[in-house]
């Protein structure tokens, strides 16, 4: 049953779904809590780094439909730490001020860097432990998984910073609430049509290798790959076309006393 193309990614588009929600949450009731629990969220998953990282490696020995599945779920949960330890602010960049808003060109580039350096390091810690973890076995899978969370991730910054006509300030957590003068509203810029043509290039390729698959892992493989690069493409697209997205997990969050938005809600 797994072995299903539309299994797959069914799976993908709910485990997008469910990781994102879940990270937003604990991040969420951090916000709402006494002073630590960022820090606390972040020591207290460490765990679930260790069990992603450690699933991918055993998964990656042999090229199985289970395989396949365990290494997608374990880069999620690699990412998905990275992520949190971001949003917490815990792991960000040594800049936490705001963006003097005459700052203009490389200054602002710069100084926007400085915000998030400690994590985009981290992000390439994590591409270094997933690469070593699959070259040279025979289920890249999860290298494949991250490459397009990476890039995505990269993309939608760029975009933030260089300008968006829609972007939503909703789910920005109080320790990057600096962040938000670091976001540009206005047309899309050249990062867009650069990010959302190679996030479809990538679309497309996994779904050709999708219908020139000849086994069952390949199969089910290919279709996590290429429903993850759909979304990813989707929330490029997200950022320029006015859907209420943000809906998909507003439900589950509880309130804060005050929320800033910005524009039409879209998730960060």
């Amino acid at each position: 049953m797994f072995a299903s193309p539309w299994i797959a990614a069914v799976f993908a588009i709910f485990a997008w779904w469910f990781f994102t929600g879940i990270i937003l949450l604990v991040v969420r009731r951090a916000d709402k809590a006494p002073l630590g629990a960022h820090r606390t969220a972040v020591v207290a998953t460490v765990p679930l780094f260790a069990l992603g990282v450690a699933g991918l490696v055993v998964s990656t020995s042999t090229l199985t439909v289970g395989n396949v599945y365990v290494s997608f779920l374990s880069v999620l949960l690699i990412w998905g730490w990275i992520e949190m330890a971001f949003l917490t602010g815990i792991i960000t960049g040594p800049e936490t001020r705001p963006c003097p808003k005459t700052l203009i060109g490389w200054a602002r580039f710069v100084r926007a860097w400085h915000t998030l350096s400690y994590h985009e390091l981290l992000l390439l810690m994590g591409l270094l432990i997933v690469t070593v973890a699959t070259t040279g076995t025979e289920n890249t899978f999860g290298l494949w998984t991250y490459l397009i969370l990476f890039g995505a991730r990269i993309s939608a910054k760029l975009n933030l910073f260089f300008g968006v006509p829609r972007i939503n300030t909703e789910f920005v957590p109080t320790p990057l609430a600096h962040l938000t003068s670091y976001f540009r509203q206005g047309d899309a810029t050249l990062a867009f049509g650069i990010g959302i043509t190679l996030l479809s290039f990538a679309t497309a390729c996994f779904a050709e290798r999708l219908i020139a698959a000849d086994s069952a892992p390949q199969i089910a493989g290919f279709a996590l790959l290429t429903a993850l690069a759909a979304l990813a493409t989707l929330e490029h697209w997200l950022m320029v076309i006015p859907l209420p997205d943000a809906k998909l997990w507003r439900w589950m969050l509880p309130a804060l006393p005050t929320q800033t938005k910005t524009g039409d809600p879209h998730e960060l």
